[in-house]
Formats: structure tokens, sequence, C-alpha cells
């Protein structure tokens, strides 16, 4: 979704190319009208006329229908305040212009890969009151649910599933994102410490390992 309809029009032209089934909006007030659940994964500019992006995705993710919807940042608001902005809020990736079609669709196509990524063999992973369930990928904090994104359920759930371990940035990379996808430490540090504020007073027990990586301590 974007207000400039020509970079509409060519993105929906590749996309479809690539085998998607794709509709714009032109606005956030048009998108909402479609009904955003019924989608896989939404792309959002952030400044729209009305309701900008950034609005829109906090909408979403305040809502438990659309709280666990992809969504990647389309955007020439490309300042690093910008960009935790945007990963603030439940982005699952930030691109900004000038970039190429191929590197959107790849991405698209990343993003959706991690969404329905690795079949889990066990139902809930459990530590204390903190409770993932990996059938219905929902989180409980004190009998609280909390809303995660796909990124931050994965990563979580890698942590718990192996407490005391420590795993590099780069063993996170290859457990949580698609092969031949090139994130930055920071995409990790940016997730993770999102996660950890949303899972309250569990999150002290994710430790970082200076010059190591991240470990479930408990």
């Amino acid at each position: 979704m974007d207000d400039e309809q020509d970079l509409c029009e060519i993105l929906l032209y590749n996309l479809e190319a690539a085998g998607f089934q794709v509709e714009a909006a032109y606005s956030g007030e048009e998108a909402l009208e479609k009904d955003p659940s019924q989608y896989d994964l939404l792309i959002l500019d952030v400044m729209m006329p009305g309701m900008s992006g950034f609005e829109l995705a906090e909408r979403l993710k305040s809502q438990p229908v659309t709280n666990t919807l992809p969504i990647i940042f389309l955007t020439a608001k490309d300042t690093e305040d910008d960009t935790l902005q945007g990963f603030g809020l439940g982005a699952d990736d930030y691109v900004t212009k000038p970039f190429s079609i191929r590197e959107v669709v790849a991405r698209v196509k990343a993003v959706l890969a991690r969404s329905q990524k690795r079949e889990v063999k066990e139902s809930h992973i459990t530590f204390e009151g903190l409770v993932l369930d990996l059938g219905n990928k929902t989180t409980t904090v004190d009998g609280e649910s909390v809303s995660l994104t796909k990124t931050e359920f994965e990563l979580l759930g890698l942590l718990l599933q192996h407490r005391g371990q420590v795993f590099s940035r780069q063993q996170i990379f290859d457990a949580v994102w698609p092969e031949n996808v090139v994130v930055s430490d920071r995409t990790v540090d940016v997730n993770i410490t999102r996660m950890r504020k949303k899972i309250g007073r569990y999150g002290s027990y994710i430790v970082s390992r200076q010059g190591f990586g991240y470990v479930f301590e408990g």
C-alpha cells in the first residue's frame, strides 16, 4: 500500500509476476475498509494522506485479529529513529527508498517464509508463568495475553527451548531468519529489546553475553 500510484502499479505487477495475489490501497483508511485480517502480509508506506503508515500499524497491532499480521514498511523515511519506530511498532522489515523492485520481492518472500517457517513438535514451552503455545502461536505472561510478532515469537521460542545455551547472533540469524536474507546485528538486538519489554519481568532472564550473544538464564 502506498500513496504513489505509479509505484503501487509497479509493485503490483512485479509481485503478481512472482506468483502473489496482491491488492493496493492508497490510504490507511482505504486499507482498513479492505479488512486487513484477510491478508498474509501488508506493505505500508509511512507518509500517506490521512492516517500514516505508523498509525495504521499501531492500530493493527493493537487488535487481536491482526496483531500477528506481518508488516513491511516501504518508505522514504530513512533515519535511524524512523527505522526504530517502525520496528518498535512490530514491523517485520523496513525498506527505505530508493530500492530495487527485486529487493522488495525478495524481502516479501523472506518475511512470508519466516512467518510460515518450521513446524514445531511440542505444543507449549513454559517457564514459570511464561507460556508459548506453539500450535496457536500465542504467548501469555502470568495469565495475561501478550502480542508478539512472528520474529519475536520465534526468537523467544529459540531461547526458551534451550535455556542456559548461549546463541551467537549468527546462530540466531540461522535459526530465525530464512536463508540468503541478510540482516544486521542491530536487527537482532532491536527485536530482542522489543520482545524483552513485552514479556515483562521475564525479560530480565534474557541476558546479553558481551562478545558471545544471548542466553535465557533460568
